[in-house]
């Protein structure tokens, strides 16, 4: 998660992206819990990659150490200072690449039983896609097992996209080709990506085999964070969660599920839902909103509001029905 989240600005100018909320709780710790629930064997570490201090500063950090205390595993922070790809990424968490390893981005969710092989030497988590020159896709042998991964194929090659969960039986097996990849110098511009490592284990005749998910949705920009944290209420509701805080105050108001709605909200003359996220404290008054994300300590008056992303902190008073506004914001 060394990334800045370039694509989710503003929301990501201030909060880092893994770290913003999406159905009432941060996509990183969403995505922790989801594989904690799908592993059999207990997860004794989550090591994080990190960017800079200065933006992934002592609070992201207390927030991620917690996440992996809730599963019973201890936290290791290290820090990516250059953006020079997901190869060198995963190699500056070096001290922790051993064992059996699942290596996870923090940028989708996901709903998944993630069944793993343990006889292969690694897997990789794919979603059949309609547009596979968008995304990297793998390529299959007669076996069912990977043979090759093409970042965004100009022609058909498979419409099995790579959504960024992987397993390694033996991840020291990736390091050792990672560190070789590494040895070799780039043109400016250029990265070190995690699939470098994974071709050349291919090559080594390692076995990677795909692994297949249910769901996988995207946060990427504000508007499919906005659909994302839909389908999420949909599911989280389905499986039975409760999304409305008790210390929530509703004063002539209607919720239509579902929506998450978190301690100390107050909505008075509203509407709210479906698809709808609100973070604590924030104040929604004479509005009406549905399928739309707003974070904490804001206040929202006199609104119709769809398919919107608030921040946090935000004063919206005004006759716009769609937005993306960024913290600490005021627009009346």
């Amino acid at each position: 998660m060394a990334g800045r989240g370039s694509r989710l600005r503003p929301h990501s100018l201030t909060t880092p992206k893994p770290l913003i909320p999406v159905a009432g709780l941060p996509i990183v710790h969403q995505i922790i819990n989801t594989i904690a629930k799908a592993v059999k064997s207990r997860i004794e570490e989550v090591a994080f990659i990190l960017g800079d201090p200065a933006f992934f500063g002592s609070e992201t950090e207390r927030s991620l150490i917690e996440a992996a205390k809730k599963i019973g595993a201890k936290a290791s922070i290290y820090r990516q200072l250059k953006p020079l790809g997901t190869g060198h990424a995963v190699m500056c968490a070096s001290k922790s690449l051993q064992g059996p390893a699942i290596i996870a981005f923090a940028d989708t969710l996901i709903r998944a039983n993630l069944e793993i092989n343990t006889k292969a030497d690694g897997m990789i988590w794919v979603k059949k896609v309609e547009t596979p020159e968008a995304y990297g896709v793998v390529q299959l042998n007669s076996k069912n097992q990977i043979k090759n991964l093409i970042e965004k194929p100009k022609f058909f090659i498979s419409d099995l996209a790579v959504i960024g969960i992987y397993y390694f039986k033996e991840i020291e097996i990736l390091k050792n080709k990672l560190n070789k990849v590494l040895q070799s110098p780039i043109k400016s511009g250029e990265e070190y990506h995690i699939n470098d490592g994974i071709i050349a284990m291919i090559k080594d005749n390692y076995i990677i085999e795909p692994g297949s998910v249910d769901k996988w949705m995207d946060c990427g920009n504000p508007s499919i964070t906005v659909e994302t944290n839909s389908k999420m209420l949909d599911i989280l509701s389905k499986e039975g969660a409760e999304l409305v805080s008790s210390e929530a105050k509703l004063k002539n108001s209607k919720i239509i599920q579902p929506c998450y709605i978190g301690k100390g909200v107050v909505i008075i003359n509203s509407q709210i839902g479906p698809g709808v996220s609100i973070g604590d404290y924030t104040r929604i008054e004479n509005c009406k909103i549905k399928h739309s994300l707003i974070q904490k300590n804001s206040i929202i008056q006199n609104v119709k509001l769809v398919n919107s992303m608030i921040g946090n902190n935000v004063h919206f008073n005004d006759s716009y029905k769609s937005v993306s506004i960024g913290d600490y914001s005021q627009i009346k």
